[in-house]
C-alpha cells in the first residue's frame, strides 16, 4: 500500500464531520424556514379571538384576553412617569395640586370648583377614579356630563335611550354626577361566559370602567372608530365650517386622521353642563378667538350669553377652558406635517413579525427613541431632550408673566371694590339671615358650623349683586369684559397639557394677548379707582 493513501480511520473521521456539518446546515435552514413561516402567520393573523367580545363590553380585562400586548401596555398607564413639567404620577396618592407650581390659579378661579381642587393628570387607568375622588365632584354639585370622557359610558347612554345613544347622552347631561355614575355602574359590562369564538352567551357584571378598548375599536374587527356623541356633534361642526357638509368622521376619515380623533373625543374644549347638553364649541373654527366667538354667541335658554362662572372678586361672566390639547397641535408643525397625536403618544413598536400601537400613553419625553427618533433620526435623544425642555420652559416664563399680570389686575379690581363692599355687606348679611332661617338643615347645625355657613352665604349674596352692579355700570362692565378676554386665553394655554410644545408660536400668541387684555382691564380700574367721585358714586350703587 502507497505511504500516502488515507488510513480507514481518517476516511471516516472526515465522513462523520461532513455529515454532522451537513446536518447543522440543514437544521439551521429549516429553523429559518420555520421561523419564517411563523412570522408570516404571525403578520396575518394580527391576533386570535379566545372569547368574544361586543359594543357592551366595556371590562378592559375581558378583550385583553384576544388582545394582551396591548392590554399589557394599557396597564402600565398606573405606573409613574415623570417629565420635568408633568408627565404623570401613579401608585395611591393623588397628583399634586396645580396651584404649587402656579400660585396664581387658586385666585384665577375664584368662585369656581377648580379654586378648591385642580391637580395634575394621571394616566388614563386613573381617569375615573381620579374624578370620583376630586373636591370638585365631592363638594360641588355637578352634572353627569362630566362623565362623558371620564367612563366607558357609551352602553349606558344606548340603554338609557333605548337604543339611541344621542337621546341617552342628552338623558345623562340632565343628570347630576352621582345619578349619571350610579347608571354606568348599572350598565356595568357584559362579559363572556367560558371561552371560544362564536360563545353568544354574556353574563352581566357589574360596575364602572374608565375609557376603555371598546370606546375606540370596533369589537367585530378592532377598527379605529370614534363613539363620543359630543366629539361626533362638534367635528361635523368644525367640517362644516370648512365647507364639508354632513360630514361623519367614521365614515369620511382616513386612518391617519382618525389616529387623531380618537383621541379628541376627550383632549378637547368642551362645555360640560349643567345649562344645556354637553358641546364641542368648533362651529367658528379651532383657534382661541374662533371658540371665543362661538361662546360669546352663544344663548343659554334663558337668553343670557354663554358665561361658566362669575368670578368671586370681579364679578366677571368668564369661560373655563378644559384641557385643549387638540385645539392647540392643530396649529403647530407637526399637525402640519401629517403627524398624529398616536405617532408620537402611542407608537408602534415591533413585536415578532407585529407591530403594536403601544398603549402605555405618555409624555413622548419619556419614550424619545420610538415617538421621536423614527422621523428625528439624525438627532440625538439628549438634543430633542433639550430642545423640547427649552421650548417649555421658555413658555412657562411666559405663562407665568401672564398669571402676574392677571393677579395685578385682580388686585386693583379689589381696591376699587372695597367702598362698595362696606356700604353693601350689611344688607347681604341681613339677606342671608332671612334665607338660612327658612332652611331646616341650617338649624341642626353647631354654633360653629352656622357662623360659617352664615358669612359663606353672606358673601355669595354680596358677590351677585357686585356682578349685577358691574354689568349695569359701563366703565365696570368694560373692565369685566377685558377679564373674561385676558383669563380666558391664559387658562386656555394653561389648562393645555404640553407646557407649549403642541404650537409654541400660538402659545406666545395668545400668552401675549392676555397679559394686553389684564394690563388694560388693570389700568382701567386704575383709572377709576383714582377718580374720588366715581369711587363714591359707587357707594350707594345697587
Amino acid at each position: 500500500m502507497p505511504q500516502n493513501s488515507p488510513t480507514p480511520g481518517v476516511h471516516w473521521g472526515r465522513f462523520l464531520l461532513v455529515a454532522f456539518l451537513s446536518a447543522l446546515v440543514t437544521a439551521g435552514v429549516l429553523a429559518l424556514l420555520t421561523n419564517i413561516f411563523q412570522r408570516k402567520q404571525e403578520a396575518k393573523n394580527l391576533y386570535v379571538r379566545f372569547v368574544d367580545v361586543s359594543e357592551e363590553t366595556t371590562d378592559p380585562a375581558v378583550w385583553g384576553k384576544n388582545w394582551p400586548r396591548e392590554y399589557d401596555s394599557y396597564l402600565k398607564t398606573r405606573e409613574v412617569t415623570r417629565t420635568r413639567f408633568g408627565g404623570h404620577g401613579g401608585g395611591e396618592t393623588l397628583p399634586v395640586e396645580k396651584s404649587e407650581r402656579n400660585p396664581w390659579l387658586t385666585r384665577a378661579f375664584a368662585g369656581y370648583a377648580f379654586a378648591i381642587d385642580y391637580r395634575d393628570r394621571r394616566g388614563h387607568a386613573y381617569m375615573l377614579a381620579d374624578q370620583e375622588q376630586t373636591r370638585r365632584v365631592t363638594e360641588r354639585p355637578q352634572p353627569g356630563s362630566c362623565l362623558h370622557c371620564h367612563s366607558s359610558i357609551i352602553p349606558t347612554y344606548r340603554r338609557l335611550g333605548d337604543g339611541d345613544v344621542m337621546k341617552g347622552f342628552e338623558l345623562t347631561g340632565k343628570m347630576s354626577y352621582g345619578q349619571a355614575h350610579d347608571e354606568i355602574i348599572k350598565t356595568g359590562s357584559m362579559n363572556p361566559v367560558g371561552t371560544g369564538v362564536g360563545n353568544t352567551e354574556f353574563q352581566h357584571v357589574a360596575g364602572a370602567h374608565p375609557v376603555a378598548c371598546v370606546d375606540c375599536h370596533s369589537p367585530t374587527n378592532m377598527q379605529l372608530r370614534v363613539t363620543r356623541p359630543g366629539f361626533i356633534r362638534g367635528i361635523a361642526a368644525y367640517q362644516s365650517s370648512l365647507g364639508k357638509k354632513d360630514y361623519d368622521p367614521n365614515r369620511d376619515a382616513t386612518r391617519q386622521e382618525m389616529r387623531t380623533y380618537v383621541c379628541a373625543q376627550c383632549h378637547v374644549e368642551y362645555y360640560c353642563g349643567p345649562k344645556t347638553t354637553l358641546f364641542f364649541p368648533w362651529s367658528n373654527g379651532l383657534r382661541v378667538e374662533q371658540i371665543e366667538e362661538h361662546y360669546d354667541n352663544f344663548k343659554f335658554d334663558d337668553g343670557h350669553r354663554f358665561y361658566d362662572w362669575k368670578h368671586a372678586e370681579t364679578g366677571a361672566e368668564l369661560l373655563k377652558a378644559q384641557h385643549p390639547e387638540f385645539e392647540m397641535f392643530n396649529q403647530g408643525v407637526h399637525s402640519r406635517a401629517g403627524v398624529a397625536c398616536a405617532d408620537c403618544h402611542m407608537p408602534y413598536e415591533r413585536q415578532g413579525a407585529m407591530k403594536v400601537s403601544d398603549h402605555w400613553v405618555r409624555s413622548p419625553l419619556v419614550n424619545i427613541a420610538r415617538s421621536c427618533q423614527p422621523c428625528h433620526a439624525g438627532t440625538s435623544e439628549d438634543e430633542i431632550k433639550s430642545r423640547v425642555e427649552r421650548i417649555q420652559e421658555r413658555h412657562f416664563n411666559l405663562l407665568t408673566r401672564a398669571g402676574t399680570a392677571l393677579i395685578d389686575m385682580l388686585d386693583t379690581v379689589k381696591s376699587l371694590r372695597a367702598p362698595w363692599n362696606d356700604a353693601h355687606r350689611p344688607a347681604a348679611e341681613a339677606a342671608a339671615k332671612e334665607k338660612l332661617s327658612k332652611d331646616e338643615a341650617f338649624a341642626k347645625l353647631s354654633p360653629d358650623e352656622q357662623a360659617k355657613k352664615l358669612t359663606a352665604t353672606a358673601q355669595s349674596i354680596l358677590n351677585d349683586n357686585w356682578s349685577t352692579f358691574v354689568y349695569s355700570d359701563p366703565q365696570l362692565k368694560a373692565i369685566a369684559e377685558l377679564h373674561r378676554k385676558a383669563q380666558w386665553r391664559l387658562d386656555f394655554v394653561a389648562a393645555e397639557n404640553s407646557m407649549g410644545f403642541h404650537a409654541p408660536q400660538e402659545g406666545a400668541r395668545i400668552l401675549g394677548e392676555a397679559i394686553d387684555y389684564s394690563r388694560q382691564a388693570q389700568l382701567a380700574a386704575q383709572k377709576l379707582l383714582d377718580a374720588p367721585a366715581l369711587t363714591e358714586s359707587s357707594k350707594t350703587a345697587h
